[in-house]
């Protein structure tokens, strides 16, 4: 565990379903704080620069909503395991490096190595938080189910895991892959928001987890 002497005074870690609002969450509570006091960190970020840099790929259209993403979607969370598997706080520490405010809200955990590691180097700042979304609700803010599909890259990993006679990858899309479903049980969240219409606002579920944000954001550890 690191001692960081002028660490952040709260970290929330978020995770939820592709188009659980989880995001839309996270921007609300750091535009509440302002960014002189709360940053938004996005373990995708950092991802997704090294693996543009390592294929030559358009950093810019990785990190937008378009087609270009989804394309490279599967090839790169292939990628990101491997990284992963070697060192398991590799874009973690990326993501957080050079964050200086009181405040971090990680946007995206998606893995028990994300919130291990966390816990494991701010074990009194660290909240989790998962918001959550039904299926039909996910449907209509444009999610659709992707499943296994068998890629150039993971043909390429599986032939040369073979040849070692190793355990092929796993040819997992994106929906039932690990960084969708790694935290879908064993976990025992600090709080659970639910985004949908007919649950309390987020304003009311939010409260209890606000007054957290507030309480670091004005007082020492």
């Amino acid at each position: 565990m690191e001692d960081r002497v002028s660490g952040p005074r709260l970290v929330l870690v978020f995770s939820g379903k592709r188009k659980s609002g989880k995001d839309y969450v996270t921007d609300l509570i750091h535009n509440r704080l302002g960014s002189d006091v709360c940053c938004v960190l996005r373990l995708s970020g950092p991802l997704k620069q090294q693996y543009a840099e390592e294929h030559c790929l358009d950093l810019d259209q990785l990190l937008g909503p378009g087609l270009y993403k989804e394309r490279y979607r599967a090839d790169m969370i292939l990628w990101g395991e491997s990284r992963r598997r070697q060192d398991p706080g590799f874009f973690c520490r990326l993501a957080t490096r050079g964050a200086r405010q009181l405040v971090w809200v990680v946007s995206d955990a998606r893995r028990l190595s994300d919130l291990q590691w966390f816990w494991s180097e701010f074990p009194r700042q660290t909240q989790s938080v998962r918001v959550q979304s039904s299926e039909e609700t996910r449907k209509q803010r444009g999610w659709s189910f992707s499943a296994g599909k068998i890629t150039r890259l993971s043909v390429y990993l599986y032939v040369c895991r073979s040849a070692r006679l190793c355990s092929p990858v796993c040819l997992s899309g994106v929906d039932d892959a690990e960084s969708e479903c790694g935290l879908d049980s064993g976990v025992d969240f600090d709080w659970i928001v639910t985004n949908e219409t007919d649950a309390p606002s987020l304003e009311e579920q939010l409260q209890p987890i606000m007054k957290l944000v507030e309480d670091a954001a004005s007082s020492s550890l």
